[in-house]
């Protein structure tokens, strides 16, 4: 196991740098100018040259990127442009909001996922078979954006059981609290889970249809083992491999649909975050945003390797 996760550790590490290099290049090369944009398209040259050496902006970029990445290690994510307060406050609070959101829809699309494809399953080829999987298909074909304006339509503004918007905070000292919270969350998450469940709970079914076929199971079946018995204490857990791997990536679209239904919902996340430093070109709030994303999509995907080998002991040993 040591050497496993000391291989998965390496390749961790080296992912997570890969991919703040190509994160620092990408937003080098976008052209603008921070302290242009920041001082207005009439300001006087001197000025805009006098902000961009403040800004560190005149300094190599080989520089600015070692500047950067220690600055992560260290905890400091610098000073936002537009907001003049550091990156990390600004980010720390907006994950107060996204993290619960991603959460929730994932907790979302595991629980219809999986109900629903080792129900197709189990009725392969049957009328709930077909039924089950042509809600799924409609589901994939759903924009989450589209589909969140429909739940606030419907919830919203004919049935009024939700707030079309806004987020109201975790606490009461700002006029909120932990229900009202949630109860604002819960119309975003149904949008971003209802497109990834569909697509989940198909592959369940054919990973579950896969390992119906297997003698272990006919063995468990002549045990006398009941229906529900060898679905979910047999035939899931050894299906598990290829729907742990669309998780895995579903997190990773869950984090990166925030954007979209912040936006929708006016929710003061992260994805909102960056759509608004992206107008203002904010960069080195957009920089520290995007690395953190990728951060946890990498971190997710290491964790999904390591669930492989608790599933599956062989993954481990041929690995080694």
């Amino acid at each position: 196991m040591s050497i496993f996760l000391a291989k998965r550790l390496l390749t961790l590490v080296a992912t997570l740098l890969g991919a703040s290099v190509v994160v620092f290049g990408v937003l080098e090369i976008l052209p603008g100018n921070v302290a242009q944009v920041l001082l207005g398209p009439d300001a006087d040259p001197e000025a805009v040259q006098a902000m961009a050496e403040q800004l560190g902006l005149n300094q190599p970029a080989w520089q600015r990127y070692t500047d950067w990445i220690t600055g992560l290690f260290q905890g400091q994510m610098g000073d936002s442009y537009t907001y003049g307060t550091p990156v990390l406050e600004l980010v720390l609070e907006r994950l107060s909001v996204t993290t619960p959101l991603a959460v929730m829809a994932m907790l979302l699309t595991t629980v219809l996922a999986l109900l629903a494809g080792v129900y197709a399953a189990s009725h392969h080829n049957k009328l709930g078979d077909v039924g089950t999987m042509g809600l799924a298909q409609i589901g994939i074909a759903i924009p989450n954006f589209w589909f969140a304006i429909l739940l606030i339509l419907l919830f919203s503004v004919k049935l009024q059981w939700f707030s079309a918007g806004g987020f109201p905070g975790w606490t009461e000292e700002v006029g909120g609290g932990w229900w009202p919270a949630l109860q604002a969350l819960i119309l975003p998450a149904v949008a971003l889970a209802v497109v990834q469940a569909a697509i989940l709970a198909r592959i369940t079914r054919s990973a579950v249809l896969e390992v119906l076929r297997e003698d272990f199971v006919r063995t468990a079946r002549a045990k006398g083992l009941s229906q529900r018995a060898v679905l979910w204490g047999h035939v899931l857990r050894n299906a598990m491999i290829p729907v742990i791997t669309v998780m895995g990536l579903q997190f990773a679209n869950l984090l990166a649909g925030t954007i979209v239904v912040e936006n929708v919902f006016y929710l003061p996340g992260l994805g909102r975050l960056i759509f608004q430093s992206i107008a203002n070109r904010d960069l080195i709030v957009v920089r520290n945003c995007v690395m953190l994303l990728a951060a946890m999509v990498i971190v997710v995907n290491f964790v999904v390797d390591l669930l492989y080998a608790v599933i599956d002991p062989r993954v481990e040993a041929s690995d080694v």
